[in-house]
């Protein structure tokens, strides 16, 4: 009789705890961080006109609080496009170092592509989080 009981009474347990479990999960996804990270982008390093080098940039979002992280990670290759268009359209180049990018102008052309993109006020800064040239270069003489 016990054991009949229980057969009844487990699949009705595991039914009870599952909309609970799944609100968990829902709640934990949500939390997982409020940014964006771009895939890695190879930007041109142009001196005089010509292709001196290339810096694979990564760079990272922070969202505004509130911000809804998975519809802005879906947006982020429009945002990668817009990069790579304003990078060749003027170059982020830095004259002295020619390994890396201008931080500053970058941050800047994000920031006004993310507005365009994603809406005023929802990305509340840009971290540049690495530079790798893509071969050692020397700015000319």
């Amino acid at each position: 009789m016990l054991r009949r009981l229980l057969s009844f009474a487990l699949p009705l347990l595991l039914l009870a705890a599952a909309p609970a479990a799944a609100e968990e999960g829902a709640a934990a996804s949500k939390q997982v961080g409020q940014y964006v990270d771009l895939q890695p982008m190879a930007l041109p390093i142009i001196v005089d006109g010509q292709l001196a080098n290339y810096v694979f940039v990564s760079v990272r979002l922070n969202l505004a609080s509130g911000a809804d992280t998975n519809r802005w990670r879906a947006k982020e290759p429009f945002l990668r496009d817009a990069v790579v268009r304003a990078a060749h359209a003027t170059p982020f180049t830095v004259p002295s170092d020619l390994q890396k990018i201008d931080v500053a102008r970058l941050t800047a052309s994000l920031m006004r592509s993310s507005a365009v993109i994603f809406g005023p006020n929802v990305v509340r800064s840009v971290t540049v989080t690495s530079q790798v040239s893509s071969r050692r270069a020397r700015p000319k003489a």
